[in-house]
């Protein structure tokens, strides 16, 4: 598979507003051209708390040198990860999402499916995927993959179903208001760890988790228990 400043024929030009007919937001151009500024405004809070349960969870194993970030999108986070000392590799399989990260980021980028990695047993010290694992037609599948190419961890960040605002997000959609989670998948920490243990029966490892995403007036921001609109999971493989 070729890195994507490799060949940029791999890009939908300008005037393409849609991939292949998919319903999914991140193949439309209407809602993947203003993903940044969504970034910028109302979600900068949320953002802020995100990064900060991801880098502990990440830290505490002090193995973790580079990654794949797959479901990369504009390279959000992509972009962030050299902060706390680590050196990614973007990954997507949208090519309107891609077509500004390859400006907006300046490390290597792919486009490939998330359940065929186009990576050898192993490539990275781990792989990570931030708000895209909910959207995965075939998630053991994708958590399979994960395991063989990331050698020590897969880091997750996910929107969390024990939240007031999923219920929001289903009548919103109900009302054709939200165009964001038609196709997503919505999990709690225990339903995902039940998922991964399903996944990755056989293997050594062990999972740390924790949730943010909670009302400002909240007097905390993060803890243990599994209620808030996000939570941050990481594989420890141990074997």
């Amino acid at each position: 598979m070729e890195l994507i400043r490799q060949n940029k024929n791999l890009l939908l030009p300008q005037r393409k507003m849609n991939w292949q007919g998919r319903p999914e937001w991140f193949f439309n151009r209407e809602y993947t051209d203003t993903y940044e500024q969504w970034y910028e405004g109302p979600y900068k809070r949320a953002e802020v708390w995100q990064k900060k349960v991801i880098t502990q969870l990440v830290e505490a194993d002090g193995r973790i040198r580079d990654l794949l970030e797959f479901g990369c999108g504009t390279g959000r986070f992509t972009r962030w990860w050299h902060e706390i000392g680590i050196d990614a590799t973007g990954g997507d399989i949208s090519p309107l999402m891609l077509s500004q990260a390859k400006d907006l980021f300046s490390g290597d980028l792919v486009m490939a499916d998330s359940h065929y990695l186009p990576f050898k047993d192993q490539s990275f010290d781990a792989v990570a995927f931030i708000t895209t694992f909910e959207y995965y037609k075939n998630p053991i599948q994708v958590l399979q993959e994960a395991a063989r190419v990331g050698r020590y961890g897969i880091v997750m960040g996910m929107m969390n179903r024990n939240s007031p605002k999923f219920i929001r997000r289903r009548v919103q959609q109900a009302f054709g208001k939200n165009p964001f989670y038609i196709t997503a998948r919505f999990y709690t920490p225990q339903s995902l760890i039940h998922l991964i243990d399903k996944a990755l029966k056989g293997r050594s490892y062990k999972i740390c988790w924790s949730c943010t995403g909670l009302p400002k007036w909240f007097p905390i921001q993060q803890w243990s228990l599994p209620f808030g609109d996000f939570f941050g999971l990481y594989i420890q493989f141990q074997d």
